[in-house]
């Protein structure tokens, strides 16, 4: 599976060459994707591409890795129905292709796509990419780490996501989607969610089987 050459000038085009050898480019990747259900969502954004120009520093990645938080009755959601609204979760509450983009452990941020009606919240977690542009400036984000985009805290930090993204639309720079790729089901592995205590045995975890970047599937 492709990993840009931490380092190596010229990466992007390898890697972008790579998928574009394998996998048919999407034509388009717009707003009426994102307004099916959560579960359906997370599996078609496999192989779309979320690209960031913030702080004038474009970089760039292929999903890889998702999950799925499918609205109040998922008792993991940060939405979920003993939860209600809150100023943390609001962004939820918003349109298909609303970033909500939170805080953990006080110090990573997680980006999130937005997906359904506006008023019912369920959103799909961006756990992993495959970088693709910018891996300099990943690595600098990153303080030279080798893993820039596994792991949603990381990813977050490597397209320099903060806090003021939460509530972006995300067909609109500085955050925004791109087309990509169609990956086939063959490709596509799905298993129960990572990190979480509620509801952890839902099916709602999918990802491009044996890339790198991915988390290892639950049991």
């Amino acid at each position: 599976m492709p990993v840009a050459e931490v380092g190596k000038e010229g990466d992007g085009d390898a890697i972008r060459g790579w998928w574009r050898s394998r996998f048919p480019c999407r034509g388009t990747f717009g707003r009426n994707e994102l307004k099916g259900p959560a579960e359906s969502v997370a599996r078609s954004l496999l192989g779309t591409e979320v690209v960031s120009r913030i702080g004038g520093r474009k970089v760039s990645g292929i999903v890889v890795e998702t999950e799925a938080y499918v609205g109040p009755h998922d008792p993991a959601s940060h939405a979920a129905a003993r939860v209600g609204r809150t100023r943390r979760n609001r962004s939820m509450f918003a349109g298909a292709g609303t970033a909500y983009v939170y805080l953990i452990y006080g110090m990573h941020r997680c980006l999130n796509v937005v997906t359904g009606e506006e008023g019912y919240p369920a959103a799909v977690l961006i756990r992993a990419l495959d970088a693709v542009s910018g891996v300099d400036v990943m690595l600098d984000r990153r303080e030279g780490r080798k893993e820039l985009t596994s792991g949603p805290g990381r990813l977050s930090q490597a397209l320099g996501i903060t806090g003021e993204m939460d509530g972006h639309d995300l067909f609109h720079p500085p955050l925004y989607l791109h087309p990509g790729f169609l990956l086939p089901d063959e490709l596509v592995g799905t298993s129960g969610r990572i990190g979480i205590r509620r509801a952890a045995d839902w099916p709602l975890r999918f990802y491009l089987k044996d890339h790198p970047s991915v988390a290892r599937p639950r049991n």
